[in-house]
């Protein structure tokens, strides 16, 4: 090899400097430190010799590689622990001990030495009811029949026979207008349709005999037919003077006083029709399948909150509205006491449907984990099954368990925030009370193992088809066209 062979990096280890790649002089590697004496020779990231002292590979160099001065090694920078030593020995025996303390204390799979004492809980029976699917709107009163009573002449109003806000019978005459003029009319209409009368049965007696022609008796007849045409216009013109009411109802502020004159069309005074009324409400589209006309429905209003009224579908709009994607409804509920006003808002409910042995459980009862409902299931020896359910309809109270539960099973409704599967409870009557400061301890206020606590199978409110949402509890629904059903 060239005595120019180039060395690269060096490297510091125990206190001299050591080639990576050695240069070869007088076929022995030598490092950059045994270069001693040679001309140009520097110690650095490279060094090269210089060209005069260069020899062709066959040559020998006359100089000789020596070994380099050992040097005392450099001190440990870091310095023995007996702590860490100490830790390091320690903790699987103490991971061990803890271990086996676990299981010693009655934890969940323990075995064996002391047992945790039974967590009161709050129960709850499960029972079959009957649930109906409903779906709750908002809707709006209208009266069956309105009308706005106008006069059809233009005359001097004579009479208003009528007091505002009261009921009037069908018939009844409202508003008398001046007659005089009109009437005077009809009785010259009466009388030219009595000559016109008498022309005709002489022109009829006089063609018996064949003394008129029987163009003369034609225009007689015709004569006669207009007089009672005339008659007949001028009855109905006086009739209108007498403004009656079409059909039974609430007449409301009269709009005229007595001699105003008024022409064909002013308005006089509403008429309402208040024995039914009509409620209009609109369903989301995804019920059209399940509603149809002769379906119960229930009202209430913000004025009698605690009577409900009832009645049932009479108008399904074959039409959908586009924007709102809903369908409009009518619905018409007997009002015997004409409480309910047109114009009142009105909270409605629709029956969709009926089910019977319907399970219920009050919604505390449910929690999720992951996308899963589950209830805990007291057993006979007061453990506890964490056990996996499907939901139904539900409310603000209860929810409908269609899966994963029989009837007569009790459920732990309040207190399973700690429980495990297998543990022990202790059922009680409240929870709060047992808790509140003075109250009695849990020995206390422990109902017997077999003892009913609050049951879960009150009547409740309505309930709708939802699943149980995310989270501790199921969520819930609310607000106009959403689905829920009662329990009974």
């Amino acid at each position: 090899m060239a005595a120019s062979a180039v060395c690269s990096a060096f490297s510091l280890r125990r206190g001299c400097l050591r080639p990576r790649a050695a240069l070869l002089v007088g076929k022995r590697p030598c490092t950059a430190a045994a270069l001693v004496g040679v001309p140009g020779a520097a110690v650095g990231a490279h060094f090269a010799v210089p060209a005069q002292y260069r020899y062709p590979p066959a040559m020998h160099l006359p100089y000789t590689c020596r070994p380099a001065r050992r040097r005392s090694p450099a001190p440990d920078p870091k310095p023995f622990d007996r702590r860490r030593l100490l830790a390091f020995v320690l903790a699987p025996a103490l991971a061990l001990a803890a271990g086996s303390c676990s299981k010693k204390m009655g934890g969940p799979g323990g075995a064996g030495g002391f047992q945790m004492p039974p967590s009161p809980v709050e129960v709850a029976d499960v029972h079959a009811q009957t649930v109906r699917d409903r779906f709750h709107a908002l809707g709006s009163l209208e009266a069956t029949e309105n009308i706005q009573v106008v006069g059809e002449l233009n005359a001097k109003v004579k009479q208003i026979r009528f007091a505002e806000g009261q009921p009037v019978a069908a018939g009844a005459t409202l508003v008398e207008l001046d007659d005089r003029e009109i009437r005077a009319e009809a009785e010259r209409a009466a009388a030219t349709r009595e000559q016109a009368k008498v022309n005709f049965q002489r022109a009829s007696k006089l063609s018996e005999q064949q003394l008129v022609s029987a163009q003369q008796l034609d225009d007689a007849r015709t004569a006669l037919k207009v007089a009672e045409a005339d008659e007949a216009l001028a009855r109905a013109r006086l009739d209108k003077t007498r403004i009656r009411a079409p059909w039974a109802g609430i007449i409301g502020r009269r709009k005229i006083s007595p001699g105003a004159y008024i022409r064909s069309g002013d308005v006089i005074a509403e008429l309402a029709r208040v024995d039914e009324m009509k409620v209009e409400f609109a369903a989301p589209e995804r019920y059209t399948g399940e509603i149809r006309n002769g379906v119960a429905v229930e009202l209430t209003t913000p004025a009698f909150p605690n009577q409900t009224f009832h009645g049932h579908v009479t108008v399904v709009d074959p039409i959908v509205d586009p924007e709102a994607r809903a369908v409009q409804l009518v619905a018409r509920v007997a009002n015997p006491d004409r409480k309910l006003k047109p114009g009142m808002s009105a909270n409605v409910t629709v029956t969709l449907a009926e089910r019977g042995n319907a399970l219920m459980v009050p919604d505390e009862a449910v929690f999720s984990e992951g996308g899963q409902n589950f209830v805990y299931v007291v057993n006979p020896n007061s453990t506890v099954t964490r056990t996996p359910v499907e939901l139904g309809a539900r409310d603000s109270a209860n929810v409908e368990v269609t899966r994963g539960l029989t009837d007569g099973a009790r459920v732990v409704q309040a207190g399973h925030q700690k429980l495990y599967d297998g543990a022990h409870v202790m059922p009680v009557s409240s929870l709060a009370a047992l808790q509140a400061p003075g109250g009695p301890g849990a020995g206390g206020s422990a109902d017997p193992a077999g003892a009913h606590a609050r049951a879960g199978s009150a009547p409740a409110g309505g309930a709708g088809r939802e699943g149980g949402a995310k989270g501790s509890k199921p969520g819930r629904q609310g607000g106009a066209g959403q689905r829920t059903g009662t329990t009974r």
